[in-house]
């Protein structure tokens, strides 16, 4: 890294992936969906509110050395719906995929109901939610028929409240 004309610039990678057009603030929780922790021996890349000709102002993850799937990808459209996903190899955007929300989610989301079967101590069930919109996002518990939204997926995702 180093300063640029421009301000901060961020060297290339040879290697891993690069996510684009994360809403402003989200960078975070974008590597905590996909379990990405700094002791885990990746570099990572961070910018946070820069300037975006698509959205206003956005945040990047870039991590080197880490290749994310078509699963992770989709995971990540639960919370920044407009992101873009770039697999880079040997310097070159060789994958550019655009994000999905998936249609099932297992073990991301807990159940809001209180009384719902997987909020139970004594029952070892993993939340399953399916989905019911996409534009708003809304899932369904598979269990309970609670459906929850964009608001409830940001504040569980991003560790908001808890």
């Amino acid at each position: 890294m180093g300063m640029g004309e421009d301000g901060l610039t961020v060297k290339k990678i040879r290697y891993g992936t690069v996510i684009d057009h994360i809403p402003v603030g989200r960078a975070l929780t974008v590597l905590r969906i996909l379990g990405v922790r700094p002791e885990g021996g990746y570099r990572i890349a961070i910018l946070m509110n820069v300037e975006s000709r698509k959205i206003g102002r956005k945040d990047i993850v870039k991590i080197e050395n880490l290749e994310i799937g078509v699963e992770e990808t989709n995971k990540i459209a639960l919370i920044a719906p407009e992101a873009t996903v770039n697999i880079v190899r040997d310097y070159k955007v060789d994958v550019k995929r655009k994000v999905k929300p998936p249609q099932e989610v297992k073990g991301i989301l807990k159940c809001i109901n209180p009384t719902c079967i997987t909020r139970q101590d004594r029952e070892p069930v993993t939340p399953v939610f399916r989905m019911v919109s996409s534009t708003p996002l809304e899932y369904q518990c598979a269990y309970c028929g609670t459906i929850i939204g964009e608001r409830e997926i940001l504040e569980q995702l991003s560790g908001i409240g808890q």
